[in-house]
């Protein structure tokens, strides 16, 4: 017996990443976790920095980073309108750890005219990116 499934988009201003019937989506919404299966009640909600995880039809999980977006569920599709969006395996862990580190440095030494709503928002990116690393890892190391 084949999974019930709902047709997933997933897109950013520069590609589609992903295209096609998946069985779960996993995704941080404003209001906090998410988890979307067919015939779920319809939604729109703003996404925040994090993981999106999707079980497609035949079982196999794919993990990517979302930067922020707006997702949008129907009937009978899911949107994910995403800010950036990057496949688990494309993110560069090193450069996550210097905007980090670099956010962290400019909010600690922060002047007066310091924008910190922006140093702010670079620091739970780059956060976020680092979790997607941290979750591939733990489930290459089972």
């Amino acid at each position: 017996m084949a999974a019930m499934t709902v047709h997933l988009d997933i897109v950013s201003a520069e590609s589609s990443i992903h295209s096609g019937l998946v069985a779960h989506l996993q995704v941080t919404g404003a209001e906090g976790e998410l988890g979307i299966m067919p015939g779920h009640a319809p939604l729109l909600t703003n996404i925040k920095p994090g993981m999106a995880r999707i079980v497609k039809q035949d079982g196999q999980e794919e993990v990517f980073y979302l930067s922020g977006g707006i997702l949008e569920v129907q009937p009978n599709s899911v949107s994910v309108l995403a800010d950036v969006v990057l496949r688990a395996d494309d993110i560069d862990e090193a450069a996550a750890l210097e905007a980090k580190r670099r956010a962290e440095a400019e909010m600690a030494h922060a002047s007066a005219d310091f924008n910190y709503a922006a140093a702010a928002v670079e620091l739970a990116q780059a956060i976020a990116q680092l979790r997607v690393v941290e979750t591939i890892k733990k489930n290459i190391a089972r």
